[in-house]
């Protein structure tokens, strides 16, 4: 049947729209309590037994006390049903429905009951629809379901015949059904989506409506702290947030990675690929920022290894907002909030898997065997060596390769291969109208790209549930756990991954790594021992294994007061446990002797090693806070105050062990030779918070915010700080001068905002370390360390902790934004710039100028002395747009932040060119200084006549294709005075990144893309990249086939062939070829090809018969193609000497179902 009426659901937020001149209403909140009456199969549903008593009150009233002593929820047509009617109403014990009827009997009206749900409506005898226009025509029954873009069924659509009060709602499934007249269209409409009219086909059918979004009545809603949020309209601070479906546009394993080049303000590097590496992630280059999950402050491991597609919304705060959060939040504040299940809405399970291949993306191969040689011999010709170490026979047949001896070796070939990724996620949503909750399970598994090296492995559980025990109170629960895995060969050296690359370059291909080719006896390959992979395997060289299992545990409960005021309480509980243990074997290395047909030992190593590393990170902390959010006419008000205490543990001890034999992996106390203890090294932190926002007409915006903040880390009497901010905004669209002019037709909003403010710092950041350490202040002895006099005796581990440091404090830092958010082209263009400022003030220093004697045995402490900028801006523009059957978005963004010194303490300098050189005042911070290459010499007759002395030594060491450089004060001579300011900061997040994002779809089909870009940073081309035949190794093969070479390399008089490099000469890295200069050291800029996503949804009629609801499969590639001024490496590397592990260019296969 179908039901002339509306419905109104009473509960306190309500959404309205018009359809002809009724209004309708449906709430925000209804997800899954939908009407569907049927007449037969309720029965049983309203024996449930009510007691009330009501006198002379409307209709409105009882229908609200029934509602809240039942559980049930009324739907009805306030236009067609007087709810102010008065009755009363005395029933003890009685059923729903004779209370129902009782109460209904003098309104004459009618009733059904489906679901929890109770339908008032109009009885068709005493209806007046049959006198409106067009009751009275044929009716014919029309189906349909409503789907989203995305093709998900959207639930509670309201769906009405043009011109009548006749009309629906969808059901859970985004079906319904309803009886219409003859050439009749429907008008489909739903809170955040587009009105869309559908004419009904002369036979009625069943018809499939998809309702696009519509940005002007969507309202974006931005977490901006403490689980506050905040509409985006009225945002004055500058926040930036992304959303699920494009964070989970990656393949990335860690959630840094899947962040890149999607939000303006962030500066990102991934300078190493090995399983489960993460990206470097600097707000505004200001240096590693917050991490705040659900609530809770967190660290860059937990932010990393959540499973990203947990992941609901993440927000970046970039200005003084980041103040909320005090002492922890001066380089901005990255806030995680999960998913959680929707209230009212049915079950809903999805799997998403991928399996895929990765390998390097960027590695610079080593030179090959012919190559090697021609250049190692032209070496020697040139540097009139007589006894060649390869002879022409041995060149001629090193470059066949077929005789036995003169077999070249691959070592790129033999250390690295194409490995498997995989990915597995279940989860499960839902909820009721009490109850809703979210369970997610994944499996992560990413194998080394060096072959048989082990890798990454990471299982993630994540659990939200939410339950509302009364109208006015309401708990909550989360976990998120994780145990992690890496695993690989116990090979020398503290980094394991180090040796298999290295061994790349110093392993020459003239060498191979067994003995004869006898698999069991690996041999000598280089002057280093350990850089022959032969022998790098669980077998021979031990097992390194590192496990970390954390959960994080939080809880929450919220009460409403009174109309407005809530009371919430988080208590959050963190546990990592850390359990590492590594062996490291003995071995040996042979030879062979042909005559014998022996392998005699060459090299034996005897020194086994054994150690454990035992300790857990254990963190408590509470949150309460009071707010208040209330509107009166045009101003609305709101505010928030609260308590935050958190108390961080981190026990660690670490053992040593010397193994008496491989086979025997157990520790005893006999082969232990080390064991440290460091204590539980307690921070304890706690603050109070205020933040009030006003705002009037959504036009002029205030905000204000303020924390006082205590920190272990300092005195008694400086452990407390106060740190204000302020912000204002105004939406000038908003004014009727702007509504009323042309302007108005053109921009849709926009808004101009500022803020400043003024954070604390407690030095705890990375780059603090040894510099101020915790009870500094403190006088006395370090234990376990040096020996001091004690009492009059020498005491072994004890030295004294030098002057107290009673002169240093918080960092104070002031931030400045200036920015502006607007909307044009009925909102399909949307864009926003920010201008910012940040200086630190007293960063610590000590002073020069007071002086202690020597035999004190140490200086003075540090103060808050220095202070430094970074200033820049960010900028974000997206264009978002439907024709037809397709659908698009094409955004872009650009982050530009400068670092600068600044004020330094009594600055002193010999003489003007140490001020040029030297001072850091007021300057660009971390600048590169060097030579400045202006060519190549390119004959012996220009290297006669030339007038620089060029090498310092009359130009004796020159040749053809040497470097020239610039004679900058005009000396005649090339040396430190004519180094220049040449490059940037090394090693760091680059100055300036952008991201161009795409997406498309069309029908069933999606394509979305990601490039990502860099500039503004330097490398500096050293070592294997550079020297020639470094250490007696190899050299990349793009370098070594592009130098200045001779045309018959057994002829030293031959003829000189450009090349882009200097020709290699064997131990010429001294020369003045390889100074520190622009030919060298590169000013990076690249572009890579991020993400790439090609996906197909299968149609619904093809999977309905499976039960399946949504499937869909999709291609996926990461790090695909790079294009960049330095080919040859990876743009993104920190490593001069191109030797850091690639970062993986990967191909995925996978699939999104939902049932």
């Amino acid at each position: 049947m179908s039901i002339n009426l509306n419905v109104e659901i009473m509960k306190k937020h309500l959404f309205c729209f018009f359809g002809g001149s009724k209004i309708w209403r449906i709430p925000l909140t209804m997800s899954l309590l939908l009407l569907v009456p049927s007449a037969p199969g309720f029965a049983e549903e309203h024996i449930k037994e009510i007691s009330v008593n009501l006198a002379d009150v409307s209709l409105k009233e009882a229908i609200q006390q029934i509602e809240k002593v039942s559980g049930y929820s009324f739907f009805y047509d306030e236009n067609k049903i007087n709810i102010d009617s008065r009755i009363s109403l005395n029933a003890s014990n009685e059923s729903l429905s004779k209370v129902l009827d009782n109460m209904l009997r003098s309104t004459g009206l009618a009733y059904e009951i489906s679901n929890n749900q109770i339908v008032l409506f109009v009885p068709a005898s005493t209806s007046n629809s049959s006198s409106l226009p067009g009751t009275n025509q044929q009716q014919k029954v029309v189906k349909g379901k409503v789907l989203d873009s995305s093709g998900t069924p959207v639930i509670g659509a309201n769906i009405v015949e043009k011109g009548t009060t006749n009309g629906t709602i969808s059901d859970m499934d985004g079906n319904f059904s309803l009886n219409v007249g003859n050439k009749a269209i429907l008008i489909v409409s739903y809170i955040g989506y587009k009105e869309q009219a559908v004419v009904v086909p002369a036979g009625g059918g069943n018809l499939s409506i998809t309702l696009q979004e519509d940005s002007e009545t969507l309202e974006e809603v931005v977490v901006t702290g403490f689980g506050l949020a905040q509409k985006k309209a009225t945002l004055t601070g500058a926040v930036t947030a992304v959303g699920s479906e494009e964070i989970s546009r990656s393949v990335a394993s860690t959630a840094s990675g899947a962040l890149v080049g999607k939000i303006a303000g962030l500066n990102t590097r991934q300078v190493d690929g090995r399983p489960g590496a993460t990206t470097s992630i600097q707000i505004r280059n200001m240096g590693n920022p917050l991490y705040v999950i659900d609530g809770v402050q967190s660290d860059a491991g937990q932010f990393n290894n959540i499973d990203f597609n947990d992941i609901e919304s993440i927000s970046v705060l970039k200005d003084a907002s980041a103040a909320i959060y005090g002492v922890r939040a001066a380089n901005g504040v990255i806030v995680v909030t999960t998913k959680k299940g929707k209230r009212n809405s049915k079950n809903t399970v999805s799997l998403n898997a991928y399996y895929g291949w990765q390998n390097p993306s960027t590695f610079p191969k080593p030179a090959n065997v012919k190559t090697y040689i021609k250049n190692y011999i032209q070496s020697e010709t040139v540097q009139g060596k007589a006894d060649y170490t390869y002879s022409k026979d041995d060149y001629a047949k090193w470059s066949a390769g077929k005789e036995k001896g003169y077999v070249p070796f691959d070592w790129y070939d033999y250390i690295w291969e194409t490995t498997p990724q995989y990915y597995l996620n279940a989860n499960i949503s839902g909820g009721s109208d009490k109850i809703n909750y979210y369970l997610s399970v994944g499996h992560l598994n990413q194998d080394a790209m060096i072959v048989n090296y082990g890798g990454f492995k990471r299982t993630n559980v994540q659990m939200n549930v939410d339950a509302q025990i009364t109208d006015r109170f309401k708990v909550g629960a989360s976990m998120n756990g994780r145990i992690e895995e890496r695993r690989n060969p116990g090979v020398p050296g503290t980094d394991d991954y180090w040796l298999p690359r290295f061994g790349t370059y110093r392993n020459l291909p003239t060498k191979r790594p067994f003995a004869n080719d006898n698999p069991m006896y690996p041999t000598m390959t280089s002057s280093d021992a350990s850089t022959n992979f032969g022998w790098l395997n669980y077998d021979l060289s031990g097992e390194y294994k590192e496990t970390w299992r954390v959960a994080q545990l939080q809880a929450t409960a919220e009460y409403d007061i009174i109309d407005g005021l809530k009371a919430k309480a988080l208590v959050g509980y963190y546990l990592a446990y850390q359990n590492m243990n590594n062996q490291e074997y003995t071995y040996k290395l042979y030879g062979y002797d042909e005559t014998t047909d022996t392998y005699p030992v060459i090299f034996e190593n005897t020194n086994p090693w054994r150690e454990r590393r035992v300790g857990h990170n254990e963190e408590v902390s509470s949150n309460i806070q009071l707010s208040y959010n209330k509107r009166f006419g045009e101003h609305n008000v709101s505010a928030v105050a609260g308590f935050e205490a958190i108390k961080r543990d981190t026990p660690t001890s670490w053992l040593h062990a010397i193994p008496t034999a491989n086979s025997l992996h157990l520790i005893d106390y006999e082969i232990m030779d080390t064991y440290n203890d460091t204590g539980n090294e307690t921070q304890a932190r706690l603050g109070w918070m205020f933040r009030g926002n006003y705002d009037y007409a959504n036009k002029y915006l205030v905000e204000f915010s303020a924390r006082y903040d205590g920190s272990w880390k300092f005195p008694p009497n400086d452990r407390w700080g106060f740190f204000p901010s302020a912000s204002l905004g105004w939406r000038i669209s908003e004014e009727n001068f702007w509504k009323e002019s042309k302007l108005a037709s053109i921009f849709d909003d926009l808004k101009i905002r500022g803020s400043y403010g003024l954070v604390g710092d407690d030095l705890s950041g990375d780059e603090f370390n040894g510099v101020y350490s915790p009870f500094d202040y403190l006088s006395g002895y370090n234990y376990k360390n040096g020996g001091s006099v004690i009492d009059g005796k020498y005491t072994i581990g004890t030295s004294p902790r030098g002057l107290p440091v009673t002169t240093i404090s918080w960092l104070k830092v002031k931030i400045l934004d200036l920015g502006f958010d607007a909307a044009f082209l009925d909102s399909r263009l949307t864009g926003q710039f920010d201008f910012f400022r940040r200086i630190r003030n007293g960063l610590p220093a000590s002073r020069y100028d007071v002086l202690l004697p020597s035999e004190v045995g140490f200086s003075l402490p540090k103060e808050n002395l220095n202070s430094d900028v970074h200033m820049g801006y960010d900028a974000a523009i997206r264009w978002t747009d439907k024709v037809e059957d397709f659908n698009y978005s094409i955004g872009a963004n650009i982050t530009y932040s400068r670092f600068y010194d600044w004020e330094q303490y009594k600055p002193r300098f010999s003489n003007s060119w140490d001020e040029y050189r030297n001072s850091i005042y007021h300057r660009f911070g971390y600048v590169n200084w060097g030579l400045e290459a202006i060519g190549q010499f390119k004959s012996w007759e220009e290297i006669a006549t030339y007038p620089i002395d060029n090498d310092r030594q009359g130009n004796k060491t020159i040749r053809p294709g040497d470097i020239k450089y610039r004679d900058v004060n005009g000396d005649g001579v090339i040396n430190g005075m004519d180094e220049r300011p040449i490059g940037y900061r090394e090693g760091s997040t680059p100055v300036l990144n952008y991201g161009l994002n795409f997406s498309l779809g069309w029908k069933g089909f999606d394509l979305s893309f990601d490039l990502t870009g860099g500039a503004m940073g330097s490398w500096y081309q050293q070592w294997e990249q550079r020297n020639p035949f470094h250490d007696g190794g190899n050299n990349p093969q793009y370098y070594m086939d592009d130098t200045w070479h001779l045309a018959d390399i057994w002829d030293a008089n031959s003829e000189l062939i450009p090349g882009k490099y200097p020709m290699l000469l064997i131990g010429n890295s001294s020369h003045s070829n390889y100074w520190n200069s622009t030919f060298w050291k590169k000013n990076v800029s690249y572009i890579k090809l991020r993400n790439l996503e090609f996906g197909y949804t299968l149609p619904k009629q093809w999977i309905q018969a499976a039960m399946i609801s949504d499937l869909r499969v999709y291609v996926a590639g990461t790090n695909l193609f790079t294009l960049t001024n330095v080919p040859g490496i990876d743009p993104e590397t920190s490593e001069g000497n191109g030797l850091a592990y690639p970062t993986t260019r990967i191909i995925n296969i996978g699939l999104n179902l939902k049932f």
